[in-house]
């Protein structure tokens, strides 16, 4: 029989990804719950998140995370790592859009942009 996690647990989880130093990594092809994907490479580098409040299950960024200096890309997929360079992969997702990025570009995603939510029971 499934087992559907509790509001209780979700916000556990997420409690412990935004203590576990949070850094958001952009891809150019699907990574998946075992790792894996393609991140954009170049001078690229992942940012630090700051999440506010879990709420209902959900958090989102408090601050705005900049990413500069991009390569020629086409972004499509993201992840959370708990580590700048390495770590573990918390978890990942699909952009609702493609980012088509041009060497030297900058990409920032506004307070509240991303979100990260859980759902159960």
């Amino acid at each position: 029989m499934p087992f559907l996690p509790s509001t209780a647990l979700i916000n556990d989880v997420l409690g412990d990804i935004k203590s576990d130093t949070p850094y958001l990594a952009l891809f150019t092809a699907s990574p998946n719950a075992g790792g894996g994907g393609t991140e954009v490479g170049g001078s690229y580098a992942r940012q630090a998140i700051t999440y506010g409040s879990i709420t209902s299950g959900a958090m989102s960024n408090s601050s705005a995370i900049t990413f500069t200096n991009l390569p020629n890309s086409t972004i499509t997929h993201y992840a959370v790592f708990n580590a700048s360079t390495g770590g573990t992969m918390k978890g990942y997702g699909a952009l609702s859009n493609p980012i088509t990025a041009v060497s030297g570009d900058q990409l920032q995603i506004p307070i509240g942009a991303h979100t990260l939510s859980l759902s159960g029971s």
